[in-house]
């Protein structure tokens, strides 16, 4: 996809990932290293997995980003005269800035870099960081901090105006890759031909460049309906695209980061597309609860939304390779529909026009 969704990146940036990355901690990292239009990325911070091309170490194509141990070896792979921005790459349980994770963030603030983070801690509320930004004339960039209550919009019904497919990409889990597959997806439209916009309801989304994005769990409930209809139907006021794909949000029987049912309600989408981690036992980060049955997960968000899950799409979690076609084929007679790969092209192509078809059977 061409940087439809923003003009030009705003700079290079270097990503911290400080004994992440091989995690899902490091999933803002991971969707900055697969697709950035905001920045051009040039190298990942992570000692515990130095040496590697951050693409391959994916699982994916080599994509030119080394991982390297320090901010001074980052440093290397930067050009001269363009702006540089020190992006957190951390996606951590609770949102919240380490102790550990300060002293790297002061020494890029000390060597001219604006700082990027997504965490609940705001930077711009930490004396500290916000005199050594001053002093080093750099920006503090809280990307989950809320905009001021009077910019907020409540809910009001003009999501019914929307005239463009709406398809949610939600899942069975959080940290399963709903993102990335949304992403997959709204690149997928565009090779058929349809023009297409994400509605981001992360961080990172914003961080990679969606236009139409917000930040679902920083939003007082009141808001948070309300700004799900805006951003979609903003989307859909300026751009006129032939689809909008709405990124998920945890999951809707998960028990510490429960998401889904106010995309539902709020976006009214046309049709919902599931990501599945198959060998996933337990939800991420709580080994006392196990996920949910496919089944009854597709049954739950069925009967919430009146609206037809009609594909699943697959996380490569304990998959090799050459097991996806059969992993594909098992859990398609698990719950009798249609499985995809994201990072396959032919398969999301071949989702998107299944997609289209559904919507004009309708």
């Amino acid at each position: 996809m061409t940087s439809k969704l923003l003009p030009q990146p705003e700079g290079q940036a270097v990503l911290y990932c400080q004994d992440a990355f091989k995690t899902t901690d490091g999933k803002t990292t991971h969707g900055l290293v697969r697709f950035c239009l905001r920045y051009n990325v040039r190298a990942v911070i992570d000692s515990s997995a130095a040496g590697s091309d951050a693409g391959e170490a994916l699982g994916g194509a080599k994509r030119g980003i080394p991982i390297v141990s320090s901010l001074h070896e980052a440093e290397e792979f930067l050009r001269p005269g363009e702006p540089r921005f020190f992006v957190v790459g951390l996606a951590v349980l609770g949102g919240r800035l380490g102790a550990q994770h300060r002293p790297p963030v002061i020494e890029a603030l000390k060597h001219g870099f604006n700082i990027v983070c997504g965490l609940h801690d705001y930077l711009c509320d930490d004396p500290e960081f916000v005199s050594l930004a001053a002093q080093h004339s750099v920006r503090l960039i809280d990307v989950r901090k809320p905009r001021p209550k009077g910019e907020l919009h409540a809910f009001s019904g003009k999501i019914e105006e929307v005239t463009s497919l709406k398809v949610a990409a939600l899942g069975t889990d959080s940290a399963i890759g709903k993102r990335t597959t949304a992403w997959k997806l709204v690149q997928a439209f565009h090779a058929i031909g349809k023009s297409s916009e994400l509605v981001g309801t992360g961080q990172t989304a914003w961080m990679q460049g969606a236009r139409y994005s917000l930040c679902l769990d920083t939003l007082i409930n009141d808001y948070l309906a309300g700004e799900l209809e805006h951003w979609t139907w903003l989307a859909w006021k300026e751009q006129k695209p032939d689809t909008i794909v709405i990124e998920g949000q945890g999951s809707l029987l998960n028990p510490a980061y429960p998401g889904g049912y106010e995309i539902l309600a709020a976006c009214r989408p046309d049709l919902v597309i599931m990501q599945h981690a198959p060998r996933r036992k337990h939800y991420e980060d709580f080994p006392k609860y196990p996920v949910h049955p496919l089944k009854k997960q597709i049954a739950a968000m069925e009967l919430i939304s009146g609206k037809p899950v009609v594909a699943i799409t697959l996380n490569h979690q304990d998959i090799a390779v050459h097991e996806m076609d059969t992993v594909k084929k098992e859990v398609e007679k698990e719950c009798g529909l249609p499985c995809f790969d994201p990072f396959n092209e032919k398969d999301m192509q071949t989702l998107a026009t299944l997609l289209l078809e559904r919507h004009v059977a309708k």
